[in-house]
């Protein structure tokens, strides 16, 4: 997390705009029974605790981290990308179609495409080595099951605020590795 937002005790940041929230506690969250099953049973399929309020924060500022993280990655590589891929296609269509050699113009476009080819193959790199991490996947998912409580405890009446915890649901990189979850849990365990 970034280490100039100062932040409350409960409080953790929702977006990247820095909208920061105050978790909703878990006596208010699940007082519901019926939430407070699903929550469980949520928990024992993610192997999480979401009716613990520490786990359950810690875990909002990280899925905060992971967001960051994503759309850093998704800058580096996707901004060059477009920029230098527009520039080649205006450059192409004012200038090098007009050139006489066709030799010339065939080396522009060689490269041209290798260096977009290039970007491509980096953004892509980055955007599987960022969605494609299982820890990464296995917090998503957590993150969105909590969502879905969160929305859950609200129906039932419960006092949360609208859209909590403000976070996407990422769906195609949100998917639990219990054996992942499995090996991190042992080696917590052994620190």
């Amino acid at each position: 997390m970034d280490d100039s937002t100062e932040l409350d005790e409960w409080e953790f940041i929702g977006r990247r705009g820095g909208a920061v929230s105050r978790l909703v506690p878990g006596e208010v969250l699940f007082a519901d029974p019926q939430v407070k099953v699903c929550a469980q049973a949520a928990g024992r399929e993610l192997l999480f605790d979401f009716t613990d309020d520490r786990a359950v924060l810690s875990m909002l500022r990280s899925r905060h981290d992971d967001e960051e993280v994503m759309f850093s990655n998704g800058t580096k590589w996707g901004v060059p990308l477009a920029v230098i891929g527009l520039f080649a296609v205006i450059y192409w269509a004012g200038v090098v179609r007009y050139w006489e050699s066709s030799a010339a113009r065939n080396g522009y476009l060689a490269i041209a495409s290798v260096l977009i080819l290039l970007l491509v193959f980096f953004f892509i790199r980055s955007a599987v080595k960022t969605w494609g991490d299982k820890s990464r996947q296995n917090l998503r998912s957590r993150a969105h099951k909590y969502r879905e409580l969160a929305h859950a405890a609200r129906r039932a009446g419960m006092d949360v605020p609208n859209r909590y915890p403000h976070y996407g649901p990422y769906p195609f990189a949100a998917n639990f590795h219990r054996e992942t979850a499995l090996a991190e849990s042992g080696e917590e365990r052994e620190r």
